[in-house]
């Protein structure tokens, strides 16, 4: 492993800070916190009103005086105070005093692979802030190939793709550690939007923010696979008249319009592909693909990759919660080092 599993074990919690979701994991107890990184706020008073799931409700629906923010963008915290209140609220004041009883708090949180160090540094002063003494950072990919049960550890290839909201991270693993990865600003979010475009330029529809995610309407049946419904109802709001209206849209159509982004995707794993020596690809052809993170589940998603790359594709049976899976496995001790002792002379 490239980080410390001794350091890790020393650690009471682990922060898993998506862009959609944030999962807390303490030690003992497991996944105590699954919600989404929203929080609102009242401009006037500066009062934190809601956090998670009842904020994340309120988006687009608010008076002018609540504003509901989302603090982290892409696995960065992009405001450190309103990520360390969204956090102890979700944490909540008897697990938050169980964990400051520990006088040299430690945790443990993921990170975008390549992180910049300004990145790095936004989300170790996050959980200082809440009292920790030390923060260990985890990359997001080792996490998640442990949370999924990836033999990493081994000398032999496994490769893995976290499906964020923000991004998208392609890797190779072997004996613990990346042997070539890439990050590809593309994730659920960037397909949500070429759908919503789609609709608004073809049938000047505009669909609501938050009543009804875009992808599950759009989208059914078989999703992204041509053996999908040929058509499908959609209801929003006319652009032109402001008006409700339904309007019938061919799902191939919608199709076509997310190829874009996905398109991308794909340029991303041909490249790790042709940076990885040539024995981990002959493994790769027999292990294939392994998607984790909440994106992996977009319907026919992992169809369009089998076909586009000739590999075996898999999803992991919870990929959303994969890489706090592994954070909290690695927490426990449930993963053992590789220890590679020098030959003797």
């Amino acid at each position: 492993m490239t980080v410390s599993l001794e350091q890790l074990r020393r650690c009471h919690f682990a922060v898993d800070l998506g862009a959609a979701r944030t999962r807390v994991y303490v030690k003992g107890a497991g996944l105590v916190v699954d919600q989404p990184s929203v929080a609102a706020m009242n401009t006037r008073t500066g009062a934190l009103i809601a956090v998670g799931e009842f904020a994340e409700q309120m988006m687009g629906r608010t008076p002018g005086y609540i504003r509901v923010v989302r603090p982290i963008s892409g696995g960065t915290v992009v405001d450190i105070e309103m990520a360390q209140r969204m956090l102890r609220q979700l944490i909540g004041d008897k697990m938050r005093r169980a964990l400051r009883r520990n006088l040299r708090l430690r945790a443990a949180a993921c990170t975008p692979h390549d992180a910049d160090p300004l990145a790095q540094r936004a989300t170790i002063e996050t959980l200082v802030g809440l009292g920790c003494r030390k923060v260990e950072l985890v990359d997001t990919l080792i996490a998640a190939a442990v949370g999924c049960g990836l033999p990493v550890e081994r000398p032999e290839a496994t490769m893995i793709m976290v499906c964020g909201a923000a991004a998208t991270q392609v890797a190779v693993l072997s004996l613990g550690s990346i042997v070539t990865a890439e990050r590809i600003p593309v994730g659920g979010e960037a397909v949500d939007h070429a759908i919503v475009q789609h609709l608004r330029h073809e049938h000047e529809l505009m669909l609501p923010s938050q009543s009804v995610r875009p992808l599950q309407l759009a989208l059914s049946g078989n999703g992204l696979t041509p053996h999908g419904p040929a058509s499908t109802e959609i209801h929003g709001r006319d652009v032109a008249t402001g008006l409700a209206r339904s309007v019938r849209v061919d799902t191939a159509a919608v199709r076509d319009a997310i190829q874009t982004p996905l398109t991308a995707v794909l340029d991303g794993i041909g490249k790790v592909l042709r940076d990885c020596p040539p024995d981990l690809v002959a493994d790769l052809a027999d292990s294939g693909i392994i998607m984790v993170g909440g994106s992996a589940l977009l319907p026919g998603f992992d169809q369009m990759l089998r076909e586009a790359t000739g590999m075996p594709v898999h999803i992991a049976e919870r990929p959303d919660i994969c890489a706090a899976q592994g954070l909290g496995a690695m927490l426990e001790g449930r993963i053992e080092p590789l220890v590679l002792n020098p030959l003797a002379a």
